[in-house]
């Protein structure tokens, strides 16, 4: 049964971090998906950031609507950018552009330390109605809705 990693901050919960989660609970199958929610001590954002509960409560909720069984999934607290993934055994790693660097690290540290390379599963932005990725910055910004929805006129 395949083991399953995928991290974030997962600040206003978008359609982006939908296609992330979904990608995961795909690929895991039959097996766990074991999702990475960055602890507020991590948390180092230019707009500020909902606390862990809140953020993980989001998730949860998100999961829930997708119907994911409770015993498909796992909710661990990221203090560090590679949570269990450096010691424990997975076997896919889902990311995003902004993420795949540290997967890419994620593998090389485990290589030194003798440990089969996670296969990396590279999920692209979901672009807004604009063409520009969806993010949590442009969200906070007023610029979109976590949909990708135009929320004002932008000047160019």
């Amino acid at each position: 049964m395949p083991k399953v990693a995928v991290g974030g901050t997962f600040q206003y919960f978008h359609d982006g971090h939908a296609k992330l989660i979904e990608k995961a609970f795909e690929i895991a199958g039959d097996g766990k998906v074991y999702i990475g929610l960055t602890s507020d001590e991590m948390v180092s954002k230019s707009h500020s950031i909902d606390s862990y509960k809140k953020r993980r409560n989001q998730l949860l909720q998100f999961i829930k609507e997708m119907g994911f069984p409770d015993d498909r999934y796992e909710i661990t607290k990221l203090n560090d950018p590679y949570g269990p993934t450096l010691e424990e055994d997975f076997d896919y790693i889902i990311v995003s552009p902004e993420t795949y660097p540290v997967a890419l690290k994620i593998n090389r540290i485990r290589e030194e330390k003798g440990k089969k390379p996670l296969e990396i599963v590279y999920v692209e932005y979901v672009l807004a109605e604009d063409g520009i990725p969806i993010s949590s910055t442009r969200i906070a910004e007023g610029e979109i809705d976590r949909h990708g929805r135009l929320k004002k006129d932008i000047k160019h």
